[in-house]
């Protein structure tokens, strides 16, 4: 055999193999069929009578077990129907991207001049993105202050201060309060909006939620920030962009003349 007519039996090899593998599409496929899909780890919906027609609300809480993959483009159907069966209520609800080893609680309502008797919820599949950081650099957004209050038109109040752990300003939080009994059972909640939140601010918000027939009935409002969008861009360009120092203030205590002591000896050593 030449040495000629080795490069070529090398090179018809190579092809061989190339053609043999997979895709970069498909091995995106096989990696996605390996997931755990988005799990419902609790939903409620209420209907109630308001001044302009019956107000229809639904919370949730969505769960991502995947530890390295955010879930995005999920979209809920909720349905609602009358006494005879027939939908008075059909709303597609794009739902933010559900981080990484994360939860995603959500919220939704609209109004309708017919009156529902029932209401479903569906979930469309998430569509995978694998995550450019490592969970522990998606840090929380601290909500603090929280206050809540009942109406006299029938409203549950809930206001507080939102802030963000990041360097870089960010452009919309979606802030939802998720109220429960004292058993902790999901009734209902509500959802707002916080824009162009900077670095070392903290941004007052304000929730007047009406889904729970009777207020009294409310123990406690679980209430979280999260980055708004359906994909994942926007909170990895906060993680990407750094955190702010857990400590930005010099401490003013002079330092120790000397050092404060050493570790005492172990009670076996002292007593045999």
């Amino acid at each position: 055999m030449t040495h000629s007519t080795r490069i070529v039996g090398a090179l018809a090899l190579l092809l061989l193999i190339g053609s043999a593998g997979c895709t970069d599409e498909e091995v995106e496929k096989k990696r996605a069929a390996a997931l755990q899909p988005i799990a419902v780890r609790e939903q409620a919906s209420s209907i109630i009578k308001g001044d302009d027609g019956y107000v229809v609300n639904w919370a949730g809480v969505l769960a991502n077990t995947n530890p390295w993959h955010f879930g995005e483009h999920i979209v809920a159907t909720v349905v609602a129907k009358n006494a005879e069966g027939k939908e008075v209520v059909r709303l597609e609800q794009p739902l933010d991207a559900v981080p990484p080893a994360g939860t995603l609680p959500f919220t939704g309502q609209v109004v309708t001049q017919d009156k529902p008797a029932d209401v479903s919820i569906a979930y469309r599949p998430a569509r995978w993105h694998l995550a450019g950081r490592i969970v522990s650099a998606f840090q929380p957004f601290p909500v603090r202050g929280v206050l809540t209050d009942r109406t006299a038109d029938g409203n549950y109040l809930v206001t507080g201060y939102v802030g963000t752990p990041y360097v870089m300003p960010t452009r919309s939080l979606a802030v939802t309060a998720l109220l429960r009994d004292k058993r902790g059972k999901l009734l209902g909640g509500g959802s707002t909006f916080v824009d162009n939140l900077q670095a070392g601010e903290n941004r007052r918000f304000i929730l007047q939620i009406k889904s729970v027939q009777n207020t009294r009935d409310i123990a406690s409002a679980e209430v979280s920030a999260r980055t708004w969008g359906s994909s994942s861009r926007p909170f990895e360009q906060l993680a990407l962009g750094g955190a702010l120092p857990l400590h930005t203030v010099k401490p003013k205590m002079p330092p120790f003349a000397k050092d404060r002591g050493r570790q005492a000896p172990l009670a076996s050593a002292t007593h045999p």
